[in-house]
């Protein structure tokens, strides 16, 4: 009996070990495959293709070889939405891994409007996967409202793993960063600078143009952003001259040089702007009640949101991890190498086989 009980003890030590073996080998596979795109992988050779399929607005992708776990994930503020290429190729190399993955339509985020609204709709299709842990995964401003639906009573006791892409923290520090490229390693430290990718900035304008009470304003503020997302250089004094106040009041904080002067042009915003931006900003919610464990991961040279904002939001959940990558282009995981970027997929998979 005493061998018996032995070579039982032996046999469950040697599954442990070659489970703990198996993981990190399956990040490396799901990692070739996320850089490969839709391109040839090792992992593509030895699994069947997801099924995508609709679900409601959006879209499922269902595992060939059984679901092991589930997954919304969110893309950020992109006209091409759940169906950017990029985002497709991710939710599929996911599925291959063992994930049902539901990429749910966030109209908002598809017409570059960013609303602390469409934490309802992440919520929503947290629900609709009727499984008891779910993992959100969101990209860039799509971690607000995934980070907001996680607060909500019913869904924080079944969102266990939150990854959040190149999210923003402190509204007035993201602002600050994207018209100015200044930034601060830690509340009053010196400023630093980055020349930022200037489609923040638009984005931002893009996404607050409807909030104004002026239509010409709303009209005129949407055409600029047009405008400079397809050439930063394109000329601008033939749409600035019909802005009223409102309007010219959003352009002096695009225009604006000075970090120390962006504050005092926020508060110049109109008010539904103002009070959009206050419940988005993360810095202003008690986030000690997240349950799920949060993962952070940012490129150092990120040029829309600063690395500093994923910081923050790291130290401002109870569980909280940051990963900083090279060579990540913002939130483009695809872009990502190093120890870092296999440490994100290892996370994913534990959770995946139930170990938090």
């Amino acid at each position: 009996m005493r061998r018996r009980l032995a070579l039982a003890a032996s046999l469950i030590l040697l599954a442990v070990l070659a489970s703990c073996a198996r993981r990190p080998m399956e990040a490396v596979l799901l990692l070739s495959d996320i850089a490969a795109g839709a391109g040839d992988s090792l992992l593509k050779r030895v699994t069947e293709t997801p099924q995508r399929s609709h679900a409601g607005s959006g879209d499922l992708y269902r595992p060939a070889d059984g679901v092991r776990a589930a997954m919304v994930l969110l893309p950020g503020a992109a006209r091409t939405g759940k169906d950017d290429p990029r985002l497709v190729a991710l939710a599929n190399s996911l599925a291959r891994s063992g994930w049902l993955v539901l990429v749910p339509e966030i109209p908002g985020l598809r017409s570059l409007q960013v609303s602390a609204a469409d934490a309802a709709l992440v919520a929503e299709a947290v629900r609709s996967l009727e499984r008891p842990r779910v993992a959100v995964a969101a990209i860039s401003f799509a971690a607000g409202p995934a980070v907001l639906a996680a607060l909500e009573p019913d869904i924080a006791s079944r969102v266990g793993l939150v990854v959040a892409v190149g999210p923003p923290f402190d509204l007035t520090a993201v602002t600050t960063f994207f018209t100015t490229g200044a930034y601060r390693e830690a509340p009053g430290a010196p400023w630093r600078h980055l020349e930022p990718n200037a489609y923040g900035k638009w984005v931002f304008v893009k996404s607050n143009a409807a909030r104004l009470d002026d239509a010409a304003d709303r009209t005129l503020l949407a055409a600029i952003a047009e405008r400079r997302m397809a050439d930063e250089r394109a000329p601008l004094d033939d749409l600035r001259r019909g802005l009223t106040p409102q309007g010219r009041a959003v352009m002096a904080l695009m225009d604006n040089s000075d970090p120390e002067r962006v504050p005092d042009l926020i508060a110049a915003l109109p008010r539904a702007i103002r009070e959009e931006m206050e419940r988005l900003d993360l810095s202003r919610r008690d986030l000690s009640r997240l349950r799920a464990r949060l993962l952070v991961v940012y490129g150092r040279d990120d040029r829309i949101i600063p690395w500093t904002e994923g910081a923050a939001l790291a130290r401002a959940v109870p569980v909280g991890d940051l990963i900083l990558l090279d060579g990540l282009a913002h939130a483009d995981l695809g872009a990502g190498s190093g120890l870092g970027l296999w440490r994100v997929a290892e996370r994913l998979l534990a959770f995946r086989d139930g170990v938090t």
